[in-house]
């Protein structure tokens, strides 16, 4: 049995518990990428699409990589629908939590606001106004978040499209998923 803390409320707490705590924490955080690619590959199913949601993600980190974006970002289009595992209700900030401790700014507030920018494609269909992303045009990524969407989210649902791989950004996630968490920010 692994070892454990004495307490069963925090306020009784010794610093040799937290330190058992964050031990196991840091050990998680370790292996965070296996999860990250775990939960990618259960992406890999049936999908109202043409393509599997992973195929989607794919196409997306493959379009951001053949367009010379740097590697976080194209770790940050591989990952912006991974909510849709854990918490499709609101996946853009599910991803966007998953990636903060380890992304830019920039990319943590593409990844956060995409699902809001990608309205733009479908909201109408719906008697809705498909430019709500117009209530942030101020922001200074505003843009960005436009192009992102643009050029490699909602063109990613192609059967035809040739998207790389996932073992081909394997080791792009580790390398993102081994950064010291809070150091990008």
């Amino acid at each position: 049995m692994p070892q454990q803390v004495t307490f069963t409320a925090m306020d009784h707490a010794t610093r040799d518990d937290y330190d058992l705590v964050f031990a196991h924490d840091a050990e998680n955080i370790a292996t965070q990428a296996g999860r990250v690619v775990s939960w990618l590959q259960q992406m890999d199913g049936d999908s109202p699409y043409q393509i599997s949601r992973l195929d989607h993600c794919l196409q997306t980190a493959t379009r951001a990589e053949c367009d010379g974006a740097d590697e976080e970002t194209i770790v940050c289009a591989l990952l912006h629908d991974i909510g849709d595992v854990i918490a499709p209700a609101n996946h853009s900030q599910a991803a966007a939590a998953l990636l903060r401790p380890y992304v830019s700014d920039k990319n943590h507030w593409i990844v956060l606001n995409h699902g809001l920018f990608q309205g733009y494609y479908w909201m109408h269909h719906y008697d809705q106004e498909r430019n709500m992303r117009d209530q942030l045009a101020d922001h200074p990524y505003y843009q960005d978040c436009v192009d992102f969407c643009a050029n490699w989210d909602q063109c990613s649902f192609d059967p035809a499209y040739q998207n790389q791989p996932l073992a081909h950004f394997v080791p792009m996630i580790e390398r993102i998923f081994a950064r010291t968490p809070g150091t990008c920010l």
